[in-house]
């Protein structure tokens, strides 16, 4: 093998190191252990629904029917 030939493998490696950077940064980078332990936190998250829309959608109802209201007097034309 010739150097021109070395000097180009060279360089196509470097672009493919460069290209691919962003993606292996991820897996093995600062950040990426801290991205794994809040990834393993949220797993352990759990959803809890609750029945109580009901009884919150009367509150909400019954608080709206007592807020102070102003008729609107129709303006001529």
């Amino acid at each position: 093998m010739s150097w021109p030939w070395i000097v180009l493998l060279a360089i196509g490696i470097g672009v493919v190191v460069a290209a691919e950077w962003p993606r292996f940064e991820r897996f093995a980078g600062a950040d990426a252990r801290r991205l794994r332990d809040r990834e393993k936190r949220k797993a352990k998250l759990t959803v809890i629904s609750t029945n109580d829309d009901d009884e919150f959608a009367r509150s909400v109802h019954a608080d709206l029917e007592a807020l102070p209201t102003t008729e609107e007097r129709e303006t001529p034309r």
